[in-house]
């Protein structure tokens, strides 16, 4: 026996004395499976609650996870450890959601060993010598079925058939109580291995073993749907607003909600039918697990919701006085117009006002008009050129000289002789 053995008895034989001490007390091999199932949830709630806790914290993220994704779309090594950065911050763990997860499935492989061995782990006759019985059976010329992983099942149903046998080839066992195990649970023989030939089914045991694998595979999926959906319950944004988890993490959960019934069914017509009672059984209590987890650790996380959606509502009703407040001061000034508007918005206004201008629909006058602005320079036609005040086209001659002088205003004139100094007036009288 090598360290893995004792290693593994270490947990194997527990479960097959709890096993048995239920099938004694209830009676029933289905029964004690499903008690068995309830036990184990009780013994890991522990690790389910922190597990749980971990998930709900990786989906309460989502809205921050995925401005992450879409920020660093292109470069998948900074949006890592912005990623294991946040994590670390809201003290997440990485991998303690799928870890602790992965409990069920060890107890799951654990205990297909103490089912398909009843003579080792609930008779408790030492492996050497059970495996010397199962041997003298199959001597004896016994139909036990065609895989040998599963003798012990049968020799145990039939322990009285083959009591006489295992007596004569295993002297040790002469002096031994062994009660043959009533694998039979609401007409279904839970030893015998289901058959997915549906064509080939006679009779409710064979239908019944038939439906088990699909009935596990179902409450499979169901658990891990709601799971889903408990923990995504608490994504919300920053208005308090649940939104939809679609980060890669939840993406991951949706492949696993088909992952996870196939491989029920591939356990379900694979091995003996009391598997997938107790798998039946963990799916059952997992959902109403999955539910008071839910509605134990959303209480902080409802608070907090509604604390945002209070400030995203006064937030609002803020925004909504500040726009009846602009709607009151257009109101008020009418056409008149707001002096701190730009003269770009003024422009563009008035432009939208007056519309885009279409020649055909102008009378004689209004084209006649407008061909005339066109043709000036500025757009002035008392002032074509626009160069200055008194700029005139043909002031100037080719050769440069002047061909006349501007004549200034009256009123200028008057000034600029108000403005001469009195030595320059009195100079021109001696003059």
């Amino acid at each position: 026996m090598n360290v893995f053995t004792i290693l593994a008895d270490c947990i194997r034989v527990p479960f097959g004395y709890a096993l048995e001490w239920l099938y004694r007390v209830t009676g029933s091999y289905g029964a004690a499976l499903i008690i068995f199932a309830l036990v184990v949830k009780l013994i890991l709630l522990p690790a389910s609650m922190k597990s749980k806790k971990n998930m709900m914290k990786m989906s309460r993220l989502a809205p921050k996870l995925k401005a992450l994704e879409i920020k660093y779309a292109s470069d998948k090594n900074k949006y890592q450890m912005e990623v294991m950065k946040l994590q670390q911050q809201e003290g997440i763990s990485a991998t303690g959601g799928c870890l602790w997860t992965l409990l069920p499935l060890v107890v799951l492989i654990i205990l297909y060993q103490v089912i398909r061995s009843p003579l080792v782990y609930m008779m408790h006759i030492p492996a050497e010598q059970a495996a010397a019985a199962v041997e003298a059976v199959v001597k004896s010329g016994a139909e036990l079925g065609g895989n040998a992983y599963y003798h012990q099942m049968v020799i145990a149903s039939r322990m009285e058939e083959f009591l006489p046998v295992i007596r004569a080839a295993v002297p040790e066992l002469a002096g031994a109580t062994l009660t043959p195990i009533n694998f039979t649970f609401l007409g279904v023989n839970l030893g015998e291995i289901p058959t997915w030939r549906f064509w080939l089914l006679s009779g409710w045991p064979q239908i019944g073993l038939f439906l088990t694998p699909l009935v596990s595979a179902g409450f499979q999926w169901l658990s891990m749907v709601l799971s889903q959906k408990f923990n995504s319950s608490v994504s919300t944004n920053e208005k308090g607003e649940q939104v939809e988890d679609s980060t890669a993490a939840a993406k991951s959960m949706k492949t696993m909600n088909v992952i996870m019934p196939i491989m029920s069914l591939w356990i379900g017509y694979s091995m003996p039918a009391s598997m997938s009672i107790y798998w039946i059984a963990q799916a059952v209590f997992g959902v109403g697990q999955e539910a008071f987890l839910t509605m134990y650790y959303r209480k902080d996380y409802d608070a907090e919701d509604e604390l945002r959606r209070q400030m995203a509502a006064e937030e609002a009703e803020r925004e909504a006085e500040r726009a009846r407040v602009r709607a009151e001061k257009r109101a008020k000034m009418g056409d008149v117009t707001d002096p701190n508007t730009s003269k770009r918005k003024l422009a563009a206004k008035e432009k939208a006002e007056r519309g885009p201008v279409v020649e055909g629909k102008l009378t004689p006058e209004e084209r006649e008009a407008l061909k005339k602005k066109n043709d000036c320079l500025s757009g002035i036609a008392e002032r074509p050129y626009c160069k200055g005040r008194a700029y005139k086209a043909d002031r100037y001659g080719r050769d440069g000289s002047v061909r006349y002088e501007e004549e200034a205003p009256e009123e200028e004139t008057a000034l600029e002789e108000d403005a001469l100094p009195v030595e320059d007036a009195g100079s021109g009288e001696e003059e």
